[in-house]
C-alpha cells in the first residue's frame, strides 16, 4: 500500500502538465494575448444555485468579514477587461465545494481567455486551433462534429429543447429511466435539460474525438448573452473530447441591468432552495456599467484536459495531491 503522504499519480505526470501548460502559454504568446492575475479570495462569488463555494472569515481586529474562493476567475478578468486590458487567459486554480469524483475535484486548475472583439464562432475555431496544439498526440479533426443543442437533442431523444412540455419531458423520463427526474425537476425547464442531457445526450458524444455543442437554450444562459435573432437561444456552446466536457464558452453577456436581473432570479431559486446566502458582486456590476467591450470567453478545465492526454481513468491519476491526499 503506498503511504498516504506521497503523490496519487504517477509523477511522470508532473512533467506532462508542466509541458501543457507551456504549450498554452507558448500558443496565447503567439497571438500577442496577456497573461493575468486576479484575486482568488474575493469579497463575494457566484449566485449560481448549482455550484457551491468554500468560504472563510478574515480577521483584521476589530473588524471580521467573510471572503469567497472563487468558483471561476471570470468576475475579476472582465474587471480587468472593463479597464481595457484587451484581450487576456489566466492559469490558475478554482473551488467548489461538494464537487469529487473520476472528473470532480474540489480544487481544479482552470484555463480561462477572453477574447475581445471575437464573435462565438470565432472563439470556437481559437479553442479547437488550442486543443489541436495541447493534444499533438491526437488527430481531433478526424472525427469532430460541430451541432446545435436543438438538433442533437432532437436526434437523440425527439425532443424540443426549446420548447418545453412537461407532459413530453416525463413521459421521456419514465420511458428511458432517467432516475428521480419527475420529483426533482418538477417543472423547471432547465433541470429536465440537464438531467435528460446528461443521462442520454452526453454519453453518446464519446464517439467524437471533438465534439463542440452550440446554440444553448435560453434557459441555460448563465453569462451569455440571448442570441440576437432567436431569442430562445444563448450564444453558448460546451465542448467535449471523446464524450467529456471540458468548456464552456459565451459571448459575453454585458448588460449590468440583464446581469442583475439574473443575479437577482439565481439568489431568489438558492433562497427557495435553502442553499447558503451569497451577495451579489458589485464590484463586477459595476464594471459592466463602467463598460465592458463586445468579447467571448470560455474556461477550460485542466485536469481533465490532462486525463485526457495521459489517457488516465480518473483525475486522481493526474493530481499530485487530490482531495483525500490534500
Amino acid at each position: 500500500m503506498v503511504a498516504t503522504w506521497a503523490p496519487a499519480g504517477d509523477l511522470k505526470q508532473l512533467h506532462r502538465r508542466a509541458q501543457m501548460l507551456a504549450k498554452i502559454r507558448s500558443f496565447f504568446a503567439q497571438r500577442a494575448v496577456l497573461e493575468v492575475e486576479t484575486p482568488l479570495l474575493c469579497h463575494a462569488t457566484g449566485t449560481d444555485p448549482q455550484l457551491d463555494f468554500f468560504s472563510s472569515i478574515y480577521h483584521c481586529v476589530p473588524d471580521e468579514k467573510r471572503m469567497y474562493l472563487q468558483t471561476s476567475p471570470e468576475f475579476a478578468m472582465k474587471r480587468l477587461l472593463a479597464a481595457g486590458s484587451g484581450s487576456i487567459y489566466q492559469i490558475c486554480k478554482a473551488f467548489r465545494n461538494g464537487e469529487s469524483g473520476r472528473y470532480h475535484n474540489p480544487e481544479f486548475s482552470i484555463l480561462e481567455w477572453y477574447r475581445v472583439d471575437f464573435s462565438l464562432q470565432q472563439l470556437m475555431a481559437e479553442t479547437a486551433e488550442l486543443l489541436i496544439h495541447v493534444l499533438d498526440d491526437y488527430d481531433l479533426t478526424e472525427n469532430s462534429v460541430n451541432v446545435s443543442y436543438r438538433q442533437l437533442f432532437k436526434e437523440v431523444t425527439g425532443l424540443d429543447a426549446l420548447v418545453f412540455c412537461l407532459e413530453s419531458y416525463q413521459s421521456y423520463a419514465q420511458n428511458h429511466a432517467i432516475p428521480d427526474a419527475v420529483g426533482l425537476c418538477e417543472d423547471d425547464h432547465g433541470l429536465w435539460l440537464d438531467f435528460i442531457f446528461s443521462h442520454k445526450v452526453q454519453p453518446l458524444l464519446s464517439q467524437y474525438s471533438l465534439c463542440m455543442v452550440h446554440g444553448y437554450p435560453a434557459t441555460q444562459s448563465s453569462l451569455a448573452r440571448i442570441n440576437a435573432q432567436n431569442p430562445l437561444i444563448a450564444d453558448r456552446f460546451e465542448v467535449f473530447i471523446n464524450g467529456i466536457e471540458i468548456g464552456n464558452g459565451f459571448l459575453e453577456l454585458a448588460d449590468s441591468q440583464e446581469q442583475e436581473m439574473r443575479f437577482d432570479r439565481e439568489i431568489a431559486i438558492r433562497v427557495k432552495q435553502g442553499l447558503p446566502t451569497v451577495h451579489k458582486d458589485h464590484y463586477f456590476l459595476a464594471a459592466l456599467s463602467a463598460g465592458l467591450p463586445d468579447c467571448s470567453g470560455i474556461a477550460i478545465g485542466l485536469d481533465r484536459l490532462l486525463m485526457i492526454a495521459a489517457n488516465a481513468e480518473s483525475l486522481t491519476d493526474v493530481i499530485a495531491f487530490p482531495f483525500d491526499r490534500a
